[in-house]
């Protein structure tokens, strides 16, 4: 990689890693570089080297990887001043949301809350204020990538100059799948569910009686993902949480707390914090169904059934799992597994879990689907599912006819970081920097 193409990477990488400062370094904390008004603390660059090793195995090796980090700050803090001087705005709510599930993501990779206060140095409140401030300036700094690469494209004879130069350089494609499921949990007994609504209903007499409801989710709440936050969703689009909680929340009025709702995880209190025209800011509290004594047999033999109906052409998979699926984000699209946050279909199986990626070796050709399995994930209760293999393209060499989109994509990407880099290099010209060894 260029040295200009470096740099415009590396303001990717640091913005990935989330925190401002730390307590890690043995020694006093000191700057290592001033840049115009701002400086750069050595406990800044120790946090974020010890966040990316953690984030990327691959770079435990990189000794390098401070001064990669040092200079992708120094770029940030000037992009950031040029952003303040354009009067860039942002998405609070994204970052809102963002800021929570990065925290959530976060915190999974310490034994506990008090282990990641100790080697951050910050309690969770500052850790989370971080990761939010990290993320305004990443919008802030994206929206400027933005404008400077508006309307550029790139022609055939580029496309294909850009495969010339790099042609050696660009690896293999890897296999790629799109998947299908249909999940379905075992049946909760009335016993466990009489057990779980008496819980809810403590907490929402509690509540009533004058408890914080944020402390009641913290303490209580058996939702892993947000009882940390004191239950707190952040902003949600409209479509993305299951109908019945959804519904229950749009019906609060600012700072409403609701009766009761059940869903397929258990029972919720949800408290209305904010409403937009097509999101909501909502915290809440669960308490799960216990499944350990759930029929089991009943769920294998719905989705054999299922499974059975679909093979035979009775109805198709997308249909089936629309009425049945247990998964009600990939059930709306008709099963269709997607990975993360990403819209796209198609993946490498490596980016799922070793469990998954033997059960869809078994499937050989486009339309095969998996006898039902369960499925322990890493969070949260276990479930049986079946899949189908939609689709699957070999681990190949790229092939600039057969790959043209793909290839378009890759010579874009480089012309854009091109352009950006030479600002962001115009931009250091203008600005007083000053760096030490770290």
């Amino acid at each position: 990689m260029n040295k200009i193409l470096r740099k415009a990477a590396l303001l990717l990488l640091v913005g990935s890693s989330s925190l401002q400062t730390s307590a890690l370094a043995d020694v006093a904390d000191r700057i290592v570089a001033v840049v115009g008004n701002e400086v750069i603390f050595k406990s800044e660059i120790d946090t974020r080297e010890l966040m990316l090793r953690m984030q990327y195995p691959q770079l435990k090796q990189d000794k390098q990887l401070s001064h990669t980090i040092l200079d992708g700050l120094i770029d940030q803090k000037i992009i950031l001043a040029k952003a303040q001087i354009d009067s860039v705005s942002i998405d609070e709510n994204s970052v809102i949301s963002t800021s929570i599930e990065r925290f959530r993501e976060l915190s999974t990779k310490f034994a506990s809350k008090g282990e990641m206060e100790s080697r951050l140095g910050k309690s969770s409140a500052g850790i989370l204020e971080g990761i939010r401030q990290e993320l305004r300036h990443q919008q802030m700094v994206d929206t400027l990538r933005r404008k400077k690469s508006a309307g550029v494209t790139v022609t055939y004879n580029e496309v294909m100059a850009y495969y010339a130069e790099n042609r050696e350089k660009i690896p293999q494609l890897p296999e790629e799948v799109s998947l299908s499921q249909i999940l379905k949990y075992p049946p909760v007994s009335e016993e466990n569910r009489a057990k779980s609504l008496a819980a809810i209903e403590s907490i929402r007499a509690q509540i009533k009686g004058g408890a914080d409801f944020g402390a009641m989710a913290k303490q209580y709440s058996q939702d892993p993902g947000s009882a940390q936050t004191g239950g707190d969703l952040g902003f949600v689009p409209k479509g993305q949480l299951i109908p019945s909680f959804e519904n229950a929340a749009y019906a609060l009025e600012e700072g409403q707390i609701s009766d009761i709702v059940e869903t397929r995880y258990g029972y919720h209190l949800i408290q209305l914090l904010s409403k937009e025209q097509n999101s909501i800011h909502v915290r809440h509290i669960l308490i799960v169904f216990d499944r350990k004594e759930g029929d089991v047999a009943a769920a294998i033999r719905q989705l054999e059934a299922l499974r059975s109906d679909i093979l035979s052409g009775k109805e198709s998979f997308a249909a089936m799992a629309k009425k049945y699926s247990d998964d009600p984000a990939s059930a709306a699209i008709g099963g269709e597994v997607l990975i993360g946050s990403s819209t796209k279909s198609v993946f490498s199986p490596s980016a799922l879990r070793p469990q998954l990626q033997q059960i869809i070796s078994t499937l050989k050709k486009s339309g095969d689907i998996s006898e039902p399995q369960k499925i322990e994930p890493e969070q949260g209760e276990s479930f049986y599912a079946i899949f189908r293999l939609n689709d699957r393209r070999e681990a190949h060499a790229l092939d600039p006819e057969k790959d043209y989109a793909y290839l378009e994509e890759l010579a874009l990407n480089n012309k854009t970081q091109q352009i950006f880099g030479q600002w962001v290099q115009q931009l250091r010209k203008e600005v007083y920097v000053h760096t030490s060894d770290i």
